[in-house]
């Protein structure tokens, strides 16, 4: 539909998470270039709702392309070849902080930078949390924090810059909406 085709691929670099190819593409008018193109096995957030439906759960961890560390969702990778998304999730949010999610409601599916990179992430609300066991992998995790954060914190916290994440500004925002449209519904159903 586009016009451009892809001609070719060579790879560059493949390591532990992300590999590099440079691609050749010929656009709409046959003129041939390369791209710089960074493949990824996408990943998964989850926006971790406490019972009170205010709360959600965050962690803080060390970044090492920002050299700093970043408040955002519990997240991971989806690494495990042929796992569904949702079970991915779930492993993620137990590792990250010890909670299994009762329910999933995915509210989105996106790629993260589509200018050079396939990545493809999917956000999660969990709900009606369980105990479970942590079990951080690698030094960021060993290192990060959970930190407990009002949903109706979100507009206040990206204005001062304390949430700078965008898969955790898209989760809380999307659920703050689902939670919000909820609520409407259960009123009209309420009787009066």
């Amino acid at each position: 539909m586009s016009g451009f085709r892809k001609l070719g691929e060579r790879l560059i670099h493949r390591g532990h998470t992300i590999s590099l190819g440079v691609g050749r593409f010929a656009d709409p008018s046959g003129d041939e270039h390369e791209r710089e193109v960074v493949h990824h096995p996408g990943a998964v957030g989850m926006v971790a709702l406490l019972d009170d439906h205010r709360t959600v759960l965050l962690v803080r961890q060390y970044r090492s392309a920002l050299e700093g560390t970043l408040l955002e969702i519990p997240a991971g990778k989806r690494d495990v070849t042929g796992e569904a998304p949702e079970i991915t999730a779930a492993r993620e949010l137990e590792e990250e902080v010890g909670y299994r999610p009762g329910r999933l409601v995915k509210l989105a599916e996106f790629f993260t930078s589509p200018g050079f990179c396939d990545e493809r992430a999917i956000v999660y609300l969990a709900l009606d949390l369980q105990p479970g066991t942590a079990a951080p992998h690698g030094p960021e995790e060993s290192h990060m924090t959970i930190e407990q954060v009002a949903l109706d914190d979100l507009g206040a916290m990206v204005a001062d810059g304390r949430l700078c994440d965008a898969k955790t500004i898209i989760g809380m925002s999307l659920a703050r909406s689902y939670l919000d449209a909820v609520a409407s519904e259960d009123e009209r159903e309420s009787p009066s």
